[in-house]
């Protein structure tokens, strides 16, 4: 750099580029100093070298490792604090894993009404659903007053609905009360459509009240696993075979699907519970006092009655110029 700002061919150069004539004599002519550069000046014009930087210094292994760690468990560690932030929330949620049965339940429900709804509108559907919670809550609360652990009512369209015992009652008294009062309760709940329909004119009621009736008098036909069958265990497990055979003989009357399943459950059942009566369990088990087994059999004989009864009188009449 300082040989060629002190060239007499350079010094030219730079004066005609500044428009200045420089005195003879070249390089002596120049003020001293000018001439007293350091080593590593500039030459005149060059932009002068910016200072150059500390390099920048390379991340150090431990630290790497460190922050690689910090990425894995991070997330674990937040996750784990937003855990102990929440955790009374989360404890309240735990507490209401029990209830997810009453959701079970109600889904069922709307599911049932929303099918019974595409065939006779969504009003009847409604009012039919409610009969069958109804018929099912008289199992479930004679069931509690029995001791005995049950599923909540699970509603199946075009099924019905049905509540599943944990355990079988302790005997064939305790199973018939438990089978009746379904129907007793159901048989009340009809009143409610019932008196509905006195009070508005609304033959909508009139029907649901019709309906009811029928559902709980089917529902006392003697044969398994219906509760009239279950009546029966207390009363002659023989009414089961008569149960059976008039099940049988409406089947081939009125052909219908619900009506097979019925057979097929109840014949199976049935055939299980006879050829185990003469076991020592099963006999303990049916053995009934008297006074409770014609208990049994008044309220078995006075429910039918009333409900056949019912039926007469909620019965709409119609024809075809009705419709």
């Amino acid at each position: 750099m300082q040989e060629g700002f002190n060239s007499p061919e350079r010094s030219s150069t730079a004066a005609t580029g500044h428009g200045t004539a420089w005195p003879a004599g070249g390089a002596t002519a120049l003020p001293a100093a000018w001439t007293q550069q350091s080593a590593g000046a500039p030459a005149w014009g060059e932009p002068a070298p910016q200072p150059a930087g500390p390099p920048p210094a390379a991340p150090a292994p431990p630290r790497e490792r460190k922050s690689r760690w910090k990425r894995i468990f991070g997330p674990l560690i937040a996750l784990g604090l937003l855990l102990l932030k929440f955790g009374a929330k989360l404890k309240g949620l735990l507490l209401l894993l029990p209830k997810l049965k009453l959701f079970a339940t109600s889904a069922s429900m709307l599911v049932s009404i929303g099918a019974y709804a595409l065939i006779w509108g969504w009003r009847f559907g409604v009012g039919f659903v409610l009969l069958l919670l109804v018929h099912e809550m008289g199992h479930v609360l004679q069931l509690r007053r029995e001791g005995i652990k049950a599923s909540a009512p699970m509603f199946i369209p075009f099924l019905g609905a049905f509540v599943g015992m944990k355990e079988m009652p302790k005997d064939a008294a305790a199973e018939a009360r438990v089978g009746l009062a379904g129907p007793v309760l159901g048989a009340l709940g009809c009143l409610v459509p019932w008196g509905i329909y006195a009070l508005t004119g609304n033959e909508l009621f009139l029907a649901l009240a019709f309906v009811g009736f029928f559902l709980n008098l089917i529902n006392l036909l003697p044969v398994l696993p219906l509760d009239g069958g279950r009546a029966m265990a207390a009363l002659s497990p023989w009414m089961w075979f008569v149960g059976f055979a008039m099940l049988v003989a409406a089947t081939f009357a009125f052909p219908n699907p619900i009506m097979l399943i019925i057979l097929l459950f109840g014949g199976f059942e049935t055939w299980r519970r006879w050829k185990a009566r003469k076991s020592p369990e099963s006999q303990a088990y049916h053995r009934v006092r008297p006074r409770t087994r014609a208990a049994v059999a008044v309220t078995y004989i006075g429910l039918a009655v009333a409900l056949a009864v019912g039926m007469d009188l909620t019965f709409i009449d119609r024809d075809f110029g009705d419709v």
